[in-house]
């Protein structure tokens, strides 16, 4: 059997930027990326795709119950939010004065890296 290698995808969002869901049930709400799965190209967003999950009872969770949690959604949904320009945008890649790489608006310029 051949050695399969972990193909990662390149994302144009990271942890902790603010984005909109372009596309799926939850399309034109704003929220906070949790985490990036750059091995299945998905992230979770704060307070969007939420699911129930049911839970047996455990000897932490001796009542058991149902819970809510964010789900992943594909990457390809979510777009980077301009605070500036108020809307969600594409990202273009500028090199700094100092030649540091960053990430900005491609409308305004607006630089979204912190």
């Amino acid at each position: 059997m051949p050695n399969k290698e972990i193909i990662r995808k390149k994302m144009h969002v990271k942890k902790d930027d603010t984005v909109m869901v372009i596309a799926g049930k939850d399309a034109g709400k704003k929220g906070k990326v949790l985490s990036v799965d750059t091995k299945n190209g998905r992230v979770f967003v704060d307070k969007v795709n939420v699911v129930s999950k049911h839970a047996k009872p455990t000897k932490a969770n001796p009542q058991g119950g149902i819970a809510k949690q964010e789900a992943a959604i594909d990457s390809s949904n979510v777009m980077l939010f301009c605070s500036k320009c108020n809307k969600p945008v594409r990202v273009k890649h500028q090199i700094a004065d100092n030649g540091v790489k960053y990430r900005a608006c491609a409308k305004c310029g607006e630089r979204l890296d912190k």
